[in-house]
């Protein structure tokens, strides 16, 4: 099962490159999957009850310069009215592709052929070390528990983390964690359609 989600990312290796996103019908002309017959290009950030405004502010426009989707499991620890959501988002928050969900689990049964990858500081793989595909999912926990137990030892195989030094920071900042994430994920596949 491990061969399916890792691999030495190589020089070289071929990929598939499916259509690249363009803005659709749908009301904030945001890039989805179904704009393009499901083969958008696409990875998904996943933030479990996110508790940080200018967090997922930031995340959000990360989401919205990559042609990232992002998803929320509630509860929030904020109003996605907050000023300061708003502030950190900027103008770009009518440009992020989001969805809502009440539970991983409802998340989970909603994409069941995509690959998650768990972000975590205790993961025994380096982020570095995965071969990303199209339309994979990269799941971070709430800013003061992380991702819940049973999930993890549920998705041990896939469990990844940004190496740090441990002896002046808890974890990095969450926002800066999935913005190195995606963009390795991006590089791997030769940023897509981004320029």
């Amino acid at each position: 099962m491990l061969e399916e989600h890792y691999g030495p990312v190589a020089q070289g290796i071929e990929r598939r490159f499916p259509k690249p996103c363009v803005a659709g019908s749908n009301p904030a002309g945001v890039a989805t999957y179904a704009d393009n017959g499901g083969d958008c290009v696409g990875f998904h950030i996943v933030l479990y009850q996110p508790e940080i405004p200018y967090n997922t502010g930031n995340i959000a426009r990360t989401c919205a310069g990559t042609h990232t989707k992002l998803h929320i499991i509630r509860p929030m620890g904020f109003s996605t009215d907050d000023r300061m959501l708003k502030r950190a988002g900027c103008d770009y928050w009518h440009a992020v592709d989001i969805t809502y969900y009440d539970s991983l689990d409802e998340l989970f049964d909603t994409y069941t052929n995509n690959r998650f990858f768990f972000v975590e500081t205790d993961a025994p793989r380096k982020y570095t070390d995965v071969r990303y595909e199209d339309g994979d999912f990269f799941v971070f926990g709430k800013e003061t528990k992380g991702i819940p137990q049973d999930v993890l030892k549920a998705h041990q195989d896939t469990w990844i983390r940004i190496p740090q030094s441990r002896t002046n920071v808890r974890s990095l900042n969450l926002s800066n964690t999935a913005a190195i994430i995606v963009y390795e994920a991006l590089r791997q596949v030769n940023f897509f359609d981004l320029v």
